[in-house]
């Protein structure tokens, strides 16, 4: 991807720098984008609230051991908090945006009401609808029997999704009649209030497509692909993403128009017009066919993780000055003041996930090797505790994400694997084969 001219740097009126900011959230993509905007040269303090095991070690950054929204709240307003980042799903469906916002404090994310592009599936769809966007046919269903009659009349391979908030692993590609029937009675059997949307099964290579939006302008960032399965070669079940790489060659410049065109700027402007304006890191992950259509496999109101790692690590342009410009007001420099700058070279980033994941996981276990931190390879933290003894632990599903630059694919991939490779906890879990798509398409 062609690397765009920095931005020069905005004077935010009535503001005196250096300035705090907090970040929500305690994941891999809550360390990512602290890492990164602790290195603002405008920032004095990062605060993570609740953080990890990973950014308790790292000096530029300081937990917080608040999850409550209210209390968030009084802890910016009391700490002078100049802008909050919230970066994970539950804390925007719970209406943290909407909260701080009534009470005049700065915040980066969507409001509760938008973020329904991500926190219900039947919401997201029937919009798109609505609004002639690109996506699989589908219906949403609350009856067990209503669900298993469709999949008889339409039969397999088809997409079942669960309504709701499901950390990403709340997706079945069933390739048989019998895992469809599975999916739903797991999904809606016995669950008064659950919901199933069923899709037709699109063929194709998925990409991450992540924009930064002020509720009316966007601004695309780098092309990113994860990897959603937790084995080799694609196989097994569908996880939150076991590792990444940007650039995606398979996002040519035709399909980046496209997605632009037909999806991202169509969202925007049915989100605002139907009253519900999206401001935040919109996420639409893209499937995209043999002629280079896209169409919209699921929206996130969020950065994606692990993609969150390997294009930060790619972007130069001070993040702290792009989310003061989405969240600008009056005449302060807004997002059409803005312009990306990438590292040239390709990021790579492999998950390390906790033995037993994605299903009944197991923490505690004791995390050792980690390598010292380098300027072109970094371990974010997602799912580790520091114990009172300094030691460090699991504490969930994806452990790790350990993320490499490179001049190619292949030789991120290698520094990736390398610093990984000290790394120990008991059943750790991890493909070996992160980029191969990209590598496939050189």
């Amino acid at each position: 991807m062609t690397c765009r001219t920095c931005i020069t740097t905005p004077r935010w009126p009535n503001e005196r720098y250096p300035m705090k900011v907090l970040v929500i959230g305690g994941g891999g993509r809550e360390h990512a984008l602290a890492w990164k905007l602790a290195q603002s040269p405008k920032v004095q303090h990062v605060y993570v609230a609740p953080g990890n095991g990973g950014t308790a070690l790292d000096p530029a950054l300081r937990n917080v051991p608040i999850t409550d929204p209210t209390a968030l709240a009084d802890f910016a307003a009391g700490e002078n908090i100049a802008l909050t980042v919230v970066g994970p799903e539950a804390p925007l469906a719970a209406g943290v945006v909407d909260l701080f916002r009534a009470r005049g404090l700065r915040i980066f994310g969507p409001t509760r009401a938008a973020a329904q592009l991500e926190s219900s599936k039947a919401f997201a769809k029937d919009f798109m609808q609505r609004h002639g966007i690109p996506t699989a046919l589908y219906a949403a269903f609350t009856d067990v029997a209503a669900a298993h009659a469709h999949v008889e009349r339409h039969g397999a391979p088809i997409v079942v999704k669960a309504d709701g908030l499901a950390a990403g692993k709340g997706v079945v590609v069933a390739m048989g009649a019998d895992e469809a029937h599975d999916a739903i009675d797991f999904m809606l059997d016995g669950k008064p209030g659950a919901r199933v949307v069923i899709e037709e099964f699109m063929a194709g290579e998925e990409a991450s497509f992540i924009v930064v939006s002020d509720g009316k302008r966007v601004l695309p960032l780098a092309t990113s692909q994860d990897h959603k399965r937790i084995g080799d070669g694609d196989t097994g079940p569908n996880t939150g993403g076991m590792g990444a790489y940007s650039p995606a060659p398979v996002v040519t410049p035709n399909v980046h128009a496209r997605a632009m065109h037909e999806i991202v700027r169509p969202t925007i402007a049915g989100m605002a017009a139907d009253g519900h304006p999206f401001s935040g890191f919109l996420y639409a992950g893209l499937m995209i066919d043999g002629a280079g259509n896209p169409r919209v496999v699921e929206f996130n109101a969020r950065l994606g993780d692990p993609e969150a790692q390997v294009l930060l690590m790619r972007l130069k342009t001070d993040l702290f000055d792009v989310l003061m410009a989405a969240t600008a007001s009056g005449d302060q420099p807004g997002l059409d003041s803005v312009e990306l700058q990438w590292d040239r070279r390709v990021a790579l980033g492999v998950v390390m996930a906790a033995h037993g994941y994605p299903g009944s996981v197991r923490s505690g276990d004791a995390i050792t090797g980690l390598p010292p931190a380098e300027v072109d390879a970094v371990v974010f933290h997602a799912a580790t505790d520091r114990r009172a003894d300094g030691s460090l632990v699991t504490d969930g599903g994806r452990v790790l994400c350990v993320t490499a630059l490179g001049d190619s694919v292949k030789a991120a991939q290698q520094r990736a694997y390398a610093t990984l490779a000290p790394i120990r906890f008991a059943g750790a879990q991890l493909r070996t084969d992160i980029g191969h798509r990209a590598l496939k398409s050189r």
